[in-house]
């Protein structure tokens, strides 16, 4: 097992996320245990120190069945993060009760990394908001030892992720974000590694592989690369892409059964980042994987200057070749969430007058019908 070091601690490389943990007859509610305590006996065995879990994950049991498992293992032998749910609005006053809560289903005295979790446009504001006592309640907690390491998910925009480091920034120890090498330009994940890399804060890695669709690619696509390396497997790019970033400590992977487990480890077991003609490559299977399905707007945002509405359609065009992309998910409704009735897609009256300007020629009008009628189900 390869390990990255974070000030005084050595951290495998590969994590053990616990949001796609095994389950019983298809309900993601219902973890198997046995079969889980397998995984993680294995992923013990061969290295793996750092495991990931929450408070919403598998409807709130995966803090419980983690915690339970790795009970039984001596507390230094692993590193235990958890976040706070501040994806539920209706949360954000409770961080005491659910904080105390996460300790207890854990079976743990302390968290070894704690994360104010997946700030976004949905939550930003009341993040920010200091009467609700977020930051003063975690930082009071890292004071007393009940949390060694604090830290930020974040699923927002770059501009999101800029408001709560202009604020908290400078007590962040490491941050999360959704990054791979189809999220390099796609989310622009490029472009928060460097603001990152500008606040001297390590990054851990969230969907690696995009929710599986990076583990597998077409017959083409995956002759190109086996040509550069032959006996290496189609996920393994995804993490050697990832070993191409100096910036990334941790790498989360979801893992559910036995086989993805050994192959992981497997692959983490060398650090072999890719040449230059190997990320070339990648790079243009993004890009094909993107053509696809996305609308190709350039943000040259002459089409807001003609809307009569006053849309920000760059980035609702953004927010619709995700969930066309992903094939639904909770990023674009999320973002959404945070925008006024009068702002959202459905609010297009379809007079085409950004049609007119747009140098893409997209047909923006029938994009945000089709968005909307999405949305609504």
């Amino acid at each position: 097992m390869i390990y990255q070091a974070f000030q005084d601690l050595k951290l495998s490389a590969l994590g053990f996320g616990t949001m796609r943990l095994p389950v019983i007859h298809g309900n993601d509610s219902d973890i198997d245990e046995a079969k889980t305590a397998k995984l993680v006996a294995y992923a013990m065995e061969h290295g793996v120190n750092y495991y990931d879990t929450a408070w919403g994950y598998h409807a709130g049991n995966s803090e419980i069945v983690i915690g339970k498992i790795l009970k039984q293992y001596p507390r230094d032998s692993f590193y235990l993060a958890s976040k706070f749910p501040g994806y539920d609005l209706s949360n954000m006053d409770k961080v005491t009760e659910i904080f105390e809560k996460q300790l207890e289903k854990c079976q743990v005295e302390y968290f070894d990394f704690y994360l104010v979790h997946n700030v976004c446009e949905l939550n930003i504001d009341q993040y920010l908001d200091s009467t609700y006592g977020i930051y003063d309640y975690l930082t009071a907690q890292k004071k007393n030892g009940r949390i060694k390491h604090l830290g930020f998910s974040v699923h927002g925009s770059y501009d999101v992720t800029k408001r709560f480091l202009e604020v908290y920034g400078k007590d962040m120890e490491f941050c999360q974000i959704q990054l791979n090498y189809l999220d390099w330009t796609f989310q622009d994940a490029k472009a928060k590694v460097e603001l990152l890399k500008g606040w001297n804060i390590p990054i851990w890695v969230m969907e690696p592989l995009r929710g599986g669709k990076l583990a597998s690619l077409s017959e083409n696509d995956t002759a190109k690369l086996k040509a550069l390396r032959p006996e290496e497997t189609i996920p393994a790019w995804a993490f050697r892409f990832l070993q191409s970033i100096p910036e990334v400590v941790v790498t989360l992977s979801g893992m559910s059964d036995f086989t993805q487990v050994q192959e992981n480890i497997k692959t983490f077991e060398t650090d072999q980042p890719l040449n230059q003609t190997e990320w070339d490559a990648l790079m243009r299977i993004a890009d094909d994987m993107q053509g696809k399905t996305s609308l190709p707007c350039t943000g040259c945002r002459y089409c807001t200057s003609h809307c009569p509405m006053e849309l920000d359609i760059p980035r609702l065009i953004e927010l619709y070749n995700e969930h066309v992309f992903t094939g639904g998910g909770f990023l674009a409704p999320m973002a959404l969430s945070a925008l006024p009735e009068e702002k959202q897609p459905k609010s297009c009256i379809g007079c085409r007058s950004c049609e007119a300007v747009c140098p893409q020629q997209i047909l923006i009008s029938e994009m945000m019908t089709d968005f909307a009628e999405k949305m609504n189900g």
